[in-house]
């Protein structure tokens, strides 16, 4: 479709976003197509959307892949689960991965349909395929690609090799949000700790809202002095609200099924402030949230894999690497760190 030209009424503009907490439940159609059902704390069995709505949880996260190979995470999936959650009252943030599968700093794999394109028939089709997302969605918060430490589409926007290039395509992008849904608000998203100064230093030129960082102990480190410190220097620096738009804790190492875990050993948690017990992740999470109420453009937090029980049996070796991580113990009933993500 057209992307149409910028008009005064369209002009990029910050915004904000009046929500401090959501939840990143991607992989929910998928689960929920086996049949998996969830439950609050007193047990009561109910369907997650039900569930949210009933916490009053004020967003869901949802990565968008542009032709999956099995449907899941496609454009109709998205979409689908995404009225279904609005309809409910609950704002979704939109997390554009720009592949045909996951995309994070080591792999950003251009999507088969766009692999034979020259760069300005690739920012064009990034632009015409953005447009169509935001307009038929609708998103509170929209990501321009997920975790591009080194740019996106590889290699045409790889950052450390074609930087200029790697910026246009963002803005690209972000044009393309402020044509088809101006209300939107558009976040950049970098991975960790390390390399956020610099990487944030390069996106000085872009007109996006919103900085997004993931923090994972496995992957970044079991500082969260320096993740506060990141945090006070980014907001300070650029004057943008900043979101925590991953995290996950385990609130056990035992599994659930066969299916390798992320998260399994000792040496991978923050101890001894953090044990790997309901309360553990629930203090971990509360903690974090602690750090973001001590800055004024510090937003919220957002949980990765809230809902990635073992929905495929106690034997599945191809199921969830992340059960022991999600916001539901192994009955699949809610864990107290979930209602640290209340809207009350």
């Amino acid at each position: 479709m057209p992307v149409p030209e910028l008009t005064p009424e369209t002009e990029p503009s910050a915004k904000t976003t009046l929500f401090s907490a959501a939840l990143d439940c991607s992989s929910y159609p998928e689960i929920a197509a086996y049949g998996a059902m969830y439950a609050d704390q007193n047990g009561d069995p109910m369907p997650l959307p039900d569930l949210l709505e009933s916490l009053k949880v004020p967003a869901v996260r949802l990565r968008l892949w542009v032709n999956p190979a099995n449907g899941h995470s496609s454009l109709k999936e998205v979409k689908d689960f995404a009225t279904q959650l609005q309809q409910k009252g609950i704002k979704v943030w939109l997390s554009l991965h720009y592949s045909d599968t996951w995309a994070d700093p080591g792999k950003q794999a251009v999507p088969l349909s766009w692999q034979q394109a020259d760069f300005e028939t690739l920012k064009d089709s990034l632009a015409t395929y953005t447009a169509r997302v935001a307009k038929e969605i609708q998103p509170a918060i929209i990501q321009i690609g997920n975790e591009i430490n080194d740019g996106l589409l590889f290699p045409s926007g790889q950052l450390s090799v074609f930087p200029e290039q790697c910026l246009d395509l963002l803005q690209a992008g972000i044009d393309a949000v402020r044509r088809a849904s101006p209300e939107t608000a558009v976040m950049i998203h970098f991975a960790g700790i390390n390399g956020a100064t610099r990487f944030f230093k390069q996106m000085e030129a872009l007109s996006y809202d919103l900085i997004g960082l993931s923090y994972y102990p496995l992957w970044h480190g079991h500082s969260l002095r320096a993740l506060d410190d990141l945090i006070k220097e980014l907001t300070e620096t650029h004057n943008k609200e900043l979101w925590i738009a991953e995290t996950a804790y385990p609130f056990t190492l035992d599994w659930n099924d066969w299916t390798h875990n992320i998260v399994g050993l000792e040496e991978q948690l923050i101890l001894p402030d953090f044990p790997a017990t309901p309360e553990g992740q629930e203090s971990f999470v509360r903690k974090l949230q602690e750090i973001m109420d001590k800055y004024t453009l510090a937003r919220g937090v957002c949980y990765w894999g809230a809902e990635l029980i073992a929905w495929k049996g106690p034997v599945a070796t191809d199921a969830s690497p992340w059960e022991n991580q999600a916001l539901f113990d192994f009955s699949n009933r809610a864990l107290p760190a979930l209602d640290l993500f209340s809207g009350e």
